[in-house]
């Protein structure tokens, strides 16, 4: 684990409630308790190695900190001090491979005391070490639905890991682990890419096909129910490059942020759902700082939807 972040922010009179920054408990993981009730535990992947094999714009393990500075400030509208934060695992070098080793224990060490784990990346390479935290965290027989926002498959078959090749990681090795992708850009994705996804046997929703997002949300439900626990992971690009300029891959024909935000809360309110992880935010490549605040803006609504559920 590297330093952890340093919540701190604006202090209203108590009468006004709490921010973000005053709720969230720094905690090494060796000293995590089982809990109870609804408590979430967010950890950080620092890492540029995934995106810089898969030849993409470096500068994505600045993002956790970058976003954890934006939600410090946000209100918190529960009661309970129920958020606590592990930190951020690095990759050192191009060590990618450990640095996955080591933040799929964290994540499993986080489900077996029964925290929601909030992952933040990091290169798309992170919801690899997200995926072997859960796997690990369950028994083999255990059936794992992977629901990814994104508009790129991330399904190549290489000899080296990438933050492109995570996917079909997953599906060669896995035989209890499906795949839903929402979000595909036809022009993204190249055709072998498509050959790939009806191999594996993936379903995906076209960028195209989400004018009705009643549809979505039906094939998000039938997908769910055939897994016992359901992982969810953002890959930014997903967004129109207006509202999220820096990432990795900017796609201008992205979804808008509302649409996201309800794809997003239908998925988390899924009952099997598990964990989260957000990636590819790239601050080296932001305006304005667009895409971290827009991101600590989701993630904050991740913590309104969960707690309302409990």
């Amino acid at each position: 684990m590297s330093l952890f972040f340093e919540w701190t922010g604006r202090v209203d009179n108590n009468s006004y409630g709490k921010r973000l920054h005053e709720v969230v408990e720094n905690v090494n993981v060796d000293k995590l308790k089982e809990v109870t009730s609804r408590h979430f535990g967010i950890i950080g992947f620092e890492s540029d190695e995934g995106v810089r094999r898969n030849k993409g714009r470096v500068g994505a393990s600045k993002a956790p900190n970058k976003i954890r500075k934006f939600l410090t400030n946000i209100p918190y509208h529960f009661n309970e001090n129920n958020v606590i934060d592990i930190g951020n695992v690095r990759c050192l070098g191009n060590n990618l491979e450990d640095a996955q080793d080591h933040l799929g224990k964290n994540v499993a060490n986080l489900i077996k005391y029964q925290y929601t784990p909030i992952i933040l990346g990091g290169g798309h390479e992170t919801f690899y070490g997200h995926y072997l935290g859960v796997r690990n965290a369950l028994s083999r027989d255990k059936k794992i639905g992977i629901i990814n926002l994104d508009a790129h498959f991330d399904l190549r078959k290489q000899r080296v890991p990438s933050s492109g090749t995570m996917f079909h990681q997953v599906l060669e090795s896995d035989k209890n682990a499906g795949y839903l992708c929402i979000g595909i850009q036809e022009l993204g994705n190249t055709e072998q890419l498509f050959l790939t996804a009806n191999e594996l046997k993936v379903e995906y929703i076209l960028e195209t096909e989400l004018s009705s997002l009643q549809e979505a949300f039906t094939k998000i439900d039938v997908f769910s129910e055939k897994y016992d626990v359901v992982i969810y992971t953002i890959c930014t690009d997903v967004f129109n490059q207006t509202a999220a300029p820096g990432v990795s891959a900017p796609t201008p024909f992205g979804l808008d942020p509302k649409v996201v935000r309800a794809i997003t809360k239908h998925v988390v309110n899924q009952k099997n759902f598990l964990s989260i992880d957000v990636s590819e935010v790239n601050p080296e490549y932001d305006i304005g700082d667009k895409t971290s605040r827009l991101i600590s803006h989701l993630i904050a609504e991740i913590l309104m939807y969960l707690n309302k559920r409990k």
